[in-house]
């Protein structure tokens, strides 16, 4: 019995060693066009799975910093410590919008006591109010919105283009196979079996690529709507801070 298994798992062994060296043969003996279009695609994942580990540690930095900017925005009252601490997260939208809403109010006010202190009464509204922080606020908003979606572009390319480039591939190697069996005049499937399995990896290859990039996109684009909510929520609670306790 030991012997009987010991020869049908040396024949499996045997069997899988040519299929593993069939699949890289029918990569290197694929024609120019196919390999072409496979390296194309292998530089499509290397770069999209780059933008994967680039953005996946840039959402996880945001949020982090995020939290702790939050922790000590509501524990203290004294604007000024709390954008030292800001300065300090600059992976932290929310930090980043309130340093503009915190520079602009700051110039607000600068302007207010020097014109107080020049005419003896309260300047006008000409040099800006609560809308002038609003709109500092919703530029930095803009701002880290498109840092935040930046390389999401190439991985919705990703998604949307490879799998069409590699059934290009796969289509070309086909005819390349069928016109093969017209030189050889031979009608036997044998004849066409090789050409057409390297010209499907094509399509397989591209599927590859396409799927983690697609999870991805959607993934990321999840969090950046989550912390661009968040830098809206703080933006108005901050607004509503400012105009009570400073404007």
């Amino acid at each position: 019995m030991d012997g009987l298994f010991l020869q049908v798992a040396a024949q499996i062994a045997e069997e899988a060693a040519p299929q593993a060296d069939s699949i890289i043969d029918m990569v290197t003996h694929s024609g120019p066009m196919v390999q072409g279009v496979l390296y194309l695609l292998l530089l499509f994942s290397v770069v999209s799975w780059g933008i994967v580990l680039f953005k996946f540690k840039q959402i996880l930095q945001a949020k982090r910093e995020s939290e702790q900017f939050a922790a000590i925005f509501w524990e203290s009252k004294n604007f000024s410590a709390i954008h030292t601490s800001a300065l300090e997260m600059k992976e932290s939208p929310v930090a980043q919008v309130f340093r503009a809403g915190y520079q602009e109010l700051m110039r607000i006010t600068r302007v207010r006591k020097q014109g107080a202190s020049a005419e003896g009464e309260p300047a006008g509204a000409d040099e800006g109010g609560i809308e002038n922080i609003e709109r500092a606020m919703r530029r930095a908003i803009r701002l880290q919105t498109t840092r935040l979606e930046r390389g999401l572009a190439f991985l919705a390319t990703t998604a949307s283009t490879t799998p069409f480039v590699g059934l290009f591939g796969t289509v070309w190697g086909i005819m390349d196979a069928f016109r093969g069996l017209g030189v050889t005049k031979s009608s036997s499937i044998q004849a066409v079996a090789p050409g057409i399995s390297e010209a499907l990896i094509a399509t397989a290859v591209g599927l590859s690529a396409a799927i983690p990039a697609v999870m991805a996109y959607n993934y990321f684009s999840r969090q950046n709507r989550v912390l661009t909510a968040d830098m809206e929520n703080f933006s108005a609670e901050f607004l509503n801070i400012a105009e009570r306790h400073f404007l």
